[in-house]
């Protein structure tokens, strides 16, 4: 039987091979809000845990701000453990490689709510082509919770506060789930 520290060695695709770090994931796994993003970027490529640089500072200050909750609340991955070459989004082959994974992890820890960050994230966890526009904010049953669509907050870091604005509204939906 496969378990996720299988992972640390994984080799399943391209990405073993430019990569500084597995970056599985950070938190407890008590947690009732689980984060998930697209792949891990430099900064967490260097450093083992996801969302560290820009992306993470603003997504963890409009989790305290709209939920009241912290970083060490709630249990933070992505899609893919390994960095993809220049934060190019991972490649369907890339993401088919490290389902398994991803699929473990959602296994073993039960939350409440799942965000799922950007597009990547959203299609990859639901299994939906529609575009984000059409998908954020929406709550999904899945298992024995709710996956919460948002748009990833480095998107919010490029087109500005129109953005954040959506996000803090999908982060609302999200908060009637936790409460």
């Amino acid at each position: 039987m496969v378990s996720l520290s299988d992972a640390l060695q994984c080799t399943r695709c391209a990405l073993s091979t430019t990569r500084t770090t597995v970056v599985l994931g950070s938190g407890p796994r008590s947690a009732r809000l689980l984060l998930i993003g697209e792949a891990p970027g430099r900064h967490e490529d260097e450093g083992g845990e996801p969302f560290v640089g820009r992306s993470g500072q603003l997504l963890f200050r409009l989790l305290s701000e709209e939920l009241d909750v912290r970083r060490d609340e709630c249990f933070v991955t992505n899609v893919v453990k390994c960095r993809p070459p220049g934060n190019r989004p991972p490649r369907s082959n890339e993401i088919a490689a490290c389902r398994e994974w991803l699929d473990l992890q959602r296994h073993e820890l039960t939350p409440l709510v799942t965000l799922t960050l950007g597009l990547t994230a959203t299609r990859a966890v639901l299994g939906v082509r529609d575009p984000m526009d059409h998908l954020h904010g929406r709550p999904v049953e899945l298992g024995s919770g709710v996956v919460v669509p948002t748009y990833h907050p480095a998107a919010a870091l490029r087109q500005g506060p129109s953005v954040e604005r959506v996000m803090r509204a999908d982060l609302q939906v999200a908060r009637r789930f936790l409460s």
